[in-house]
């Protein structure tokens, strides 16, 4: 750490000592040089006299000027050398939006072997259960159903006593009853396969990189088709616990882009200043102000706001389905090959240095407005 004195009197060459140090060492000198005074010099005496407070005022307003200046917090993006793999972007997705998990619809055979999958990614990766296994049982659903909940412990001793929750919900609306219909399996691509797919690469990113100064709760969600029951459950049980909650970034429907000139939109817009410093933290024009989502309200629609209502904190939800460019919502063409590959890995990758600087951020910059 630098030295602020050292800081401030470099900046103008009458203060190369403290402020006191100078007004004593002038005053000393000037009652000295009474003893000396000529009929010559006492004017020089007197104009020396004039001058002292100017000096003084000089150090003093650069002192409160460079103060003002080097107080005020910056943020700047982060360099980040990590590479998001397409292959296993499109490897992870690929399963989880295939026809062996029949859409995925919560309480369903299903939807289990979804949960067996991503309780394996996890185990693989080294991300440890958040309870005595992975499993977080609903307590709001008639049948057996589960979030899938892991942890990443912060490597700030103080910090890490914070949590970041990055989330997505890995259920889907199953199967397709309607009579006629020759592709029965609402396959969930995008909604929301492709959100968990982006969680589980920043999971696997802050386990290989062990960069995130908080904890991070990485949750997979079940029952949001629903009426986000899974988030619901789970928020009651973390409220028991004092969860100390920083932020939530939940990810939703990612797999296509947008043709505009920024990458995704973030819910709740005027609500927090997340956008604001997720565009500060990559540098980029990350997140944009989508009109629809505040005419649909679609901060409530989603399980960022089961956090939200609870803890009062920053949770959005971020997306790239602007209405627009996706066609299949809740649609059994809703598969894999519609799906933009390219763009999830670069939308990842673009990701990295705006939640590496959530995690990681000595205060809490993001705030609610």
């Amino acid at each position: 750490m630098q030295d602020n004195n050292f800081i401030f009197y470099s900046i103008n060459p009458f203060c190369f000592f403290s402020f006191e140090r100078v007004f004593l060492r002038l005053f000393f000198l000037l009652f000295r040089s009474f003893a000396f005074l000529t009929n010559q010099n006492i004017l020089f005496m007197k104009k020396i006299y004039f001058l002292l407070p100017f000096v003084l005022l000089g150090c003093k307003s650069n002192i409160s000027t460079v103060s003002e200046k080097t107080s005020k917090p910056t943020s700047e993006s982060v360099e980040i050398t990590y590479k998001v793999k397409q292959n296993d972007v499109s490897d992870f997705l690929k399963y989880l939006s295939s026809d062996e998990l029949e859409g995925r619809e919560t309480g369903t055979k299903g939807i289990d072997k979804a949960a067996v999958f991503l309780e394996d990614f996890l185990k693989k990766n080294n991300v440890k259960p958040y309870f005595s296994s992975y499993r977080d049982t609903l307590t709001n659903f008639k049948t057996p159903a589960f979030n899938i909940v892991g942890v990443l412990e912060g490597t700030d001793p103080v910090l890490k006593k914070e949590f970041v929750v990055l989330s997505a919900h890995y259920d889907h609306i199953g199967l397709d009853k309607t009579k006629g219909q020759t592709d029965v399996i609402n396959n969930g691509a995008n909604d929301d396969a492709s959100g968990v797919t982006a969680v589980a690469e920043i999971a696997k990113y802050f386990s290989e990189t062990k960069s995130n100064k908080r904890s991070i709760l990485v949750v997979f969600f079940a029952g949001e088709e629903k009426g986000l029951l899974g988030s619901k459950s789970l928020v009651q049980k973390l409220k028991k616990q004092d969860f100390n909650l920083y932020a939530q970034l939940n990810i939703e429907m990612i797999g296509v882009p947008m043709k505009r000139d920024y990458l995704a939109y973030i819910t709740g817009f005027d609500k927090s200043n997340m956008a604001q410093k997720i565009n500060e933290y990559t540098g980029k024009n990350t997140i944009g102000f989508l009109p629809k989502e505040a005419e649909y309200e679609l901060f409530y629609r989603s399980d960022n706001y089961s956090f939200y209502d609870v803890f009062k904190k920053p949770c959005q939800s971020i997306s790239t389905f602007d209405f627009e460019n996706f066609e299949f919502y809740h649609h059994p063409s809703d598969e894999f090959k519609v799906m933009d590959i390219q763009h999830m890995t670069s939308f990842i990758q673009e990701f990295l240095p705006a939640v590496t600087q959530i995690t990681s951020s000595p205060t809490e910059e993001i705030t609610m407005k």
